[in-house]
């Protein structure tokens, strides 16, 4: 929940949505085609929206310092 809070607070500060943070933080990473899962059109203006999105590397840090990683339980490990 620390993360969402955080995605949230972001949020706030850039006066944007919380799946914008989420997909700014997505193309900050490399992903440059996420699964978006757009059922109406507004969902669509809500993803092309986040390009104006500019995360500073401190805004990354921030969002990525209470990520723990999960067991892959299909592999036996991280």
């Amino acid at each position: 929940m620390e993360i969402v809070r955080r995605v949230h607070q972001l949020a706030e500060r850039y006066g944007v949505k919380m799946q914008q943070i989420a997909l700014a933080w997505e193309w900050a990473k490399g992903v440059t085609a996420p699964i978006i899962g757009a059922t109406k059109a507004s969902h669509f203006d809500d993803a092309a929206g986040a390009f104006s999105v500019k995360l500073t590397e401190e805004d990354i840090a921030f969002l990525e310092e209470p990520y723990a990683p999960h067991k892959d339980r299909r592999r036996g490990g991280q």
